[in-house]
């Protein structure tokens, strides 16, 4: 059948494809040195930050950062709303979320309905709005993580937050409209409880899920989406229909940041708690070899990719793709991140270093909103909005 299909391509769509597969990379580049600390043209800013009081009634908890944050907010769900205008010009859409959408939010466990609820009342942002925007990062991302252990032994954990993939082109400025407008809208946020941290993370304001976190002394650690024909949209789907027994990927790492107890503890209920949709977690612990990538179906670990010293395993990196398959020709990050650390060399790698990696097109692209670095040792966090300056890949 694979035969059919390329029969039935015209000699000219042929050639087009032969293109851009033995094409050498017109976005990709020598891996970059020296770009930390932050400046240039690649660096967008710097990232307020925030407390988090889970002393609060969880309806009360991010009334603060919405106070500061709610303009921002309503622009970037607005844009979502103009996206799903433009495809479904009759309204419905949205009227769905509006009003059928909130209603659902009293299925979702204690307390991220209560939160929701409170987000959507100290905006102003309608209730099934801000939780389809809490969606969305099940099923829109496109990201770059790494663990890394030095020579003493010393744990670093870093990633690019790349987000808005095919969700509005902005010709004239040749960017994405969404990624644009959620740069304002990244925090740092500490999470607290008897005025002590729990855990720290770095997110959008509004969405109460975790995408990079550190707990400090015990654990980092961030998710990638993982590209599966079972995806987030069936489990979306089945969620609307009625089928609530997998958890939200932003829900569980919130929860393991929240209540796991050790690297081993984060890494059992990352492997075995059954999702809504496919993921990677990328894992970092505080002892030499915990590290680790996570590849999740929504209902099993599928592969788990452990730093191994002793045979030369110094770091582990994950895009969006299964390491035992290559990435799709079109959005090869893995290959150029991979040759940098490599000529990095463990001897030599530090937060700095990762920087650079992250900092080398095409593993910083026009998707790229930011880049967050953790140390676990006492839960270290750094995070600066980026920029790719043309010519840049789209992804």
């Amino acid at each position: 059948m694979a035969g059919w299909g390329w029969a039935l391509l015209s000699p000219a769509a042929l050639l087009v494809v032969a293109q851009l597969v033995w094409a050498p990379d017109p976005y990709g580049e020598e891996c970059r040195s020296n770009t930390y600390p932050p400046s240039g043209p690649t660096f967008k800013g710097n990232v307020p930050r925030y407390v988090i009081n889970l002393d609060l009634p969880p309806s009360k908890r991010w009334d603060n950062l919405m106070r500061d944050k709610k303009t921002e907010l309503k622009t970037v769900v607005q844009n979502i709303k103009d996206i799903a205008n433009t495809f479904f010009p009759s309204g419905k859409v949205v009227d769905i979320v509006d009003n059928k959408v909130a209603h659902l939010t009293a299925t979702l466990p204690y307390p991220f309905n209560e939160e929701l609820q409170g987000i959507a009342n100290s905006s102003g942002i309608p209730l099934g709005e801000i939780v389809i925007f809490n969606i969305f990062y099940e099923i829109f991302t496109v990201c770059t993580s790494i663990v890394a252990e030095d020579k003493t032994g010393k744990l670093y954990h870093a990633r690019n937050l790349d987000f808005g993939l095919f969700l509005g082109w902005d010709v004239k400025n040749n960017s994405w409209t969404l990624t644009r407008e959620l740069k304002p809208i990244v925090v740092n946020l500490d999470f607290q409880r008897n005025n002590k941290t729990v855990f720290r993370s770095t997110n959008f304001a509004g969405y109460i899920g975790m995408v990079s976190g550190v707990k400090p002394d015990l654990f980092t650690l961030t998710m990638n989406e993982r590209f599966s024909l079972d995806g987030g949209y069936v489990g979306i789907f089945e969620w609307f229909l009625g089928r609530r027994d997998g958890m939200w990927m932003g829900f569980l790492t919130r929860t393991v940041l929240e209540n796991a107890t050790s690297y081993q503890d984060a890494k059992d209920r990352l492997a075995k708690t059954r999702l809504l949709a496919p993921a990677y977690f990328i894992l970092g612990g505080k002892n030499s070899g915990e590290g680790c990538v996570i590849t999740r179906s929504r209902t099993a670990a599928l592969d788990i990719w452990d730093l191994d010293i002793q045979k030369g395993t110094w770091y582990v990196l994950e895009t969006n793709y299964d390491r035992w398959k290559p990435p799709l020709v079109l959005d090869n990050r893995r290959g150029p991140a991979m040759k940098c650390l490599n000529q990095t060399m463990q001897e030599n790698i530090s937060l700095p270093r990762i920087y650079d990696v992250l900092s080398t097109k095409p593993v910083l692209n026009k998707l790229t909103v930011c880049t967050t670095l953790m140390e676990v040792y006492s839960g270290h966090t750094e995070t600066y909005l980026r920029e790719c300056p043309d010519p840049c890949s789209p992804w």
